[in-house]
């Protein structure tokens, strides 16, 4: 379950009665959009019906037997959030706006480029200070995938920016290669892999191209900075860092 202070307050209103449930702003979203597909208790504050969530009232089970055919709070839940609507106080919706924000800004970096500047990454503050001189602003109702191309759009016209993916191909040298290829093959989607007869290991993986700094720190993290990497910008082109 999570706290009454992360929760918000979802209410229907029918057969003359209200009822009330606290659940995960969130999770409601995707249980109203039929995209839910966690545990309902460890989203709920209260595995209980209200007619006033901030008093504890609670409607008489004969009346959520006329609108819900059942007693049962999980199964009762999730019809009052999708059926009725999320109820937010404009502290939630300035908290949970700041969230996306966050969540959003982490998105385009970890994916975005730099078209003019051979397609190096845009740092996050880079992208912060881009949004602050747009008109978007984060829908705190909305979930983040769903914004983030009218985030590119209005981005555009501010700094040059695309979203890419890219290929790296990586040689750990032998002393490294037992422990370093564990962590490195996890950075990404790894295209193949080959073990030379020095020992050495050598691998290819895509990934988006937002992150390629945090690539080679990885890479120099655990081989002392001994590995040699490629970008591979095409069969017959490579382009070595």
């Amino acid at each position: 379950m999570i706290s009454l202070e992360e929760a918000v307050t979802a209410r229907l209103e029918s057969h003359g009665q209200r009822f009330e449930v606290l659940v995960d702003p969130d999770a409601a979203l995707a249980i109203k959009r039929d995209e839910f597909e966690g545990d309902l208790e460890d989203v709920i504050a209260a595995e209980d019906i209200f007619e006033d969530a901030s008093r504890g009232d609670r409607p008489p089970e004969s009346s959520l037997e006329e609108v819900f055919d059942t007693t049962d709070p999980l199964e009762i839940i999730p019809e009052v959030i999708k059926q009725g609507e999320i109820q937010i106080t404009a502290e939630q919706r300035r908290e949970m706006q700041e969230q996306k924000h966050k969540q959003l800004v982490q998105r385009i970096t970890r994916n975005a480029v730099n078209p003019q500047m051979d397609d190096a990454p845009h740092p996050p503050e880079r992208i912060e200070s881009a949004l602050e001189e747009t008109d978007f602003r984060v829908d705190p109702m909305e979930p983040v995938e769903s914004q983030v191309d009218d985030a590119l759009d209005a981005l555009r016209p501010v700094i040059p920016i695309r979203f890419d993916e890219i290929t790296v191909a990586v040689q750990v040298p032998a002393d490294y290669a037992g422990s370093a290829q564990a962590q490195i093959r996890q950075f990404g989607d790894l295209e193949r892999e080959e073990w030379q007869s020095d020992g050495s290991w050598v691998g290819v993986l895509t990934f988006p191209a937002g992150l390629q700094n945090d690539f080679y720190d990885l890479v120099n993290e655990h081989t002392s900075g001994q590995a040699e990497t490629q970008i591979i910008k095409d069969e017959d082109e490579l382009s070595t860092r």
